[in-house]
């Protein structure tokens, strides 16, 4: 068996010092980043249910992109800024996973 050293880290809560473990799920966790202003994606698992837009539309603000069903929902899923789609990754139907980029939007 091989002997790794832990690794251990401080932080600080409301002036309270305390120590930590780093497991192994911590550290090869996904990193999280930051995404592109014009990208919509999938914050749940679901289906596809209606497109409104294709790709090389033009769209504003706060226009209705697509339906996604999640949980037994509707979710109406809206353009985060005006431009123009440069892409359009899912068809009607489609069973997606969470994360998935749905739709990319070229901001004017």
């Amino acid at each position: 068996m091989e002997n790794k050293e832990n690794e251990y880290v401080d932080f600080v809560v409301t002036a309270r010092k305390y120590k930590t473990l780093l497991t192994e799920k911590y550290k090869n966790r996904k990193m999280w980043h930051k995404p592109f202003v014009g990208d919509v994606i999938a914050n749940l698992p679901g289906t596809v249910v209606k497109i409104y837009v294709e790709k090389g539309q033009a769209v504003e603000a706060g226009d209705l992109l697509l339906i996604h069903q999640a949980m037994k929902m509707y979710n109406r899923i809206v353009a985060p800024v005006s431009g123009v789609i440069t892409e359009l990754d899912v068809n009607e139907g489609d069973k997606i996973a969470k994360d998935h980029l749905m739709v990319k939007i070229q901001p004017k």
